[in-house]
């Protein structure tokens, strides 16, 4: 098997069945994220405490690849700092835009790899929105706390 079929497996899984899928009952942060272009909305839930992600899912319907990305972000992010996901998400973030490498700190290497069968929608900038809307949202969910926010990623 090559690198690419492995990429599109670990997208095909997390897209039809993805992870922590569900809302949250009283998650500290929320927000709505809506992709026009592609028709891709997703609520995303978090708790958070002392800083730190402690829960984090998310519900809605879209592509293989927004669903496969808030997927694998719900299990990246749990555990880490808002900084930490800030982080992941700025590597992440110049990888699917730019190609660029992002250096991270050692702890969060795993994190940025875990996250490379994605970077393939580089290639195809209408997929990038897709790929980054849920992380999007949980900037947004960071930022507007319980009360939620909405973003439309154009």
């Amino acid at each position: 098997m090559d690198l690419r079929e492995l990429y599109q497996d670990i997208i095909l899984d997390h897209a039809r069945s993805p992870r922590n899928f569900g809302a949250l009952s009283e998650p500290s942060h929320l927000a709505h994220g809506h992709n026009p272009l592609c028709g891709d909305k997703l609520t995303v839930f978090m708790k958070i405490d002392d800083d730190h992600i402690t829960k984090v899912s998310f519900e809605g319907r879209g592509c293989a690849i927004s669903t496969a990305s808030a997927s694998l972000m719900t299990q990246i992010l749990t555990g880490k700092s808002v900084a930490q996901a800030d982080a992941v998400f700025a590597a992440f973030h110049a990888r699917v835009t730019t190609g660029a490498a992002v250096e991270v700190a050692s702890d969060l290497e795993d994190a940025t790899e875990r996250l490379e069968p994605l970077t393939g929608v580089r290639t195809y900038p209408a997929r990038v929105k897709c790929a980054t809307l849920a992380w999007h949202t949980v900037d947004a969910a960071v930022k507007g706390g319980v009360l939620g926010t909405t973003i439309k990623t154009e």
